[in-house]
């Protein structure tokens, strides 16, 4: 409830905080009432070694010893469309704001001691106070105040309304007919305001009207038609964005009655809206993987064997790095997985392939997997140690954009490692349990030569 001055003293002091790093090139601020934003510009990429995460985290201890004023660190959304916060959930219902305040209040006290948050908060406060003035007609009429002239005369004096401008010395001006700041600074002061009544005589507020002091929230806000609030926060780096949102949703199926609905905005929708996409995106490029392949096999049997033989397994191991902290499952490390099904495929295809091709020329099932797996090891280890060696620089970029390109290089390395350990075991496995036993085509032609048929039956 502060004013633009004292906002502006506030801000000042965030200004000084964020001039002090060195990694700072230039620092701006706007001021509001009730609040201001601000931020700083970082110096490049080559002028700097620390981070915007690191600074962000650095910049919340001496702004947290900021008397009187609420501070919250965070940086801008990685991806177009997001918010200013990364936790973005909001509670709807036809309910009054009343309730949906007492359910966002439980669910932020959950968010904070979850241990996970940064700051959390809700955008629906009843914290705005508000004067209104109550006229009593009997007391008007007995004073010979019109009411329409008093509410007039009210507004003139209270609602800062432009009127007209001016000119002076070439400039021009608004006129803003109000009383003075220092006068109207508490609601008493309201009652010696002065209105006009009969004959042009002035008669003091206080005579007819009583002030009534209430506490209303700032807004109010609507969702899809439906009152609302907004829960937002920040988390650490490292921390999945997906596991704020599960922390809030929990504990929403627990408190919320018949009637609320949840939903997302800004970064947060993003996730939840594109990321339900990606399952959908990766099966539709599994099929067609296994189709091109049913294609070149003329086989539905060896396509599986080489999806069922690599792809799981190679998937597990660079998720399993996301898991332990080297990335989080984020846009770009979803395009790396997909990207890492086609690579590691070509390990079970040679393998397949090779093995298939032994069964022609009469070897049985095993021995031809097993000199498959053998013969092609080396193939195998030069394919996956061009691939490692060529996206390794992505594991190791720094820089402006580098979260993205750790976040590819991480899941294809990792993949592609784990994923051909296990493929030269586990690809002859699967081999031996569904594939089917080829003809031996060259040994059948060696039996036809020997042996041929009589020249009457061939007629």
């Amino acid at each position: 409830n502060s004013t633009i001055d004292q906002t502006d003293l506030f801000t000042n002091q965030v200004y000084d905080v964020y001039k002090s790093f060195p990694e700072s090139q230039s620092v701006f601020q706007i001021t509001q009432p009730t609040g201001g934003f601000g931020g700083m510009v970082t110096k490049p990429w080559s002028e700097r070694k620390k981070t915007t995460q690191q600074l962000m985290l650095q910049s919340a201890g001496p702004l947290s010893h900021i008397a009187g004023i609420r501070v919250i660190p965070l940086t801008p959304p990685a991806l177009p469309g997001g918010g200013n916060f990364p936790v973005d959930f909001v509670i709807a219902s036809p309910a009054e704001p009343q309730q949906l305040v007492a359910f966002a209040n439980q669910l932020v006290k959950k968010a904070m001691t979850s241990g996970i948050f940064i700051y959390a908060d809700s955008d629906l406060k009843y914290d705005q106070p508000q004067t209104e003035v109550v006229f009593d007609r009997d007391k008007l009429r007995s004073q010979g105040v019109d009411l329409s002239q008093a509410g007039q005369d009210l507004s003139t004096l209270l609602g800062g309304n432009y009127v007209n401008r001016f000119s002076i010395q070439g400039h021009s001006y608004k006129v803003i007919p109000q009383v003075k700041r220092a006068e109207r600074l508490t609601p008493d002061q309201l009652s010696q305001i002065y209105v006009t009544g009969s004959q042009n005589k002035l008669v003091p507020l206080s005579t007819f009207a009583s002030l009534k002091t209430t506490t209303e929230p700032r807004q109010l806000n609507k969702f899809q038609q439906l009152n609302a609030v907004r829960i937002q926060g920040v988390i650490p780096p490292g921390v999945p964005l997906d596991k704020a949102l599960s922390v809030l949703e929990d504990e929403a199926k627990a408190v919320l009655p018949q009637g609320f609905t949840v939903d997302y905005a800004g970064e947060s929708r993003q996730l939840r809206v594109e990321g339900s996409k990606f399952l959908g995106t990766f099966l539709l490029s599994g099929i067609l993987i296994y189709l091109v392949l049913a294609a070149q096999f003329e086989s539905f049997r060896d396509p599986f064997i080489i999806l069922a033989g690599s792809v799981p397994l190679a998937l597990s191991g660079a998720l399993l790095f996301s898991f332990v902290g080297f990335t989080t499952l984020n846009i770009y490390s979803q395009v790396g997985l997909i990207t890492l099904v086609g690579l590691v495929s070509k390990n079970g295809i040679l393998i397949v392939e090779f093995a298939n091709h032994l069964q022609e020329q009469g070897r049985d099932k095993l021995a031809a997997i097993i000199e498959a797996a053998s013969t092609r090891l080396r193939p195998i280890l030069m394919t996956t140690a061009a691939t490692v060696i060529g996206h390794f620089p992505l594991v190791l970029a720094k820089g402006p954009g580098a979260g993205a390109r750790n976040s590819i290089g991480i899941m294809l390395v990792s993949g592609m490692i784990i994923g051909t350990a296990f493929t030269l075991f586990v690809v002859p496995s699967i081999y031996m349990l569904v594939a089917r036993t080829h003809k031996a085509l060259e040994a059948d032609l060696e039996v036809e030569s020997r042996y041929p048929e009589p020249a009457d039956a061939v007629a």
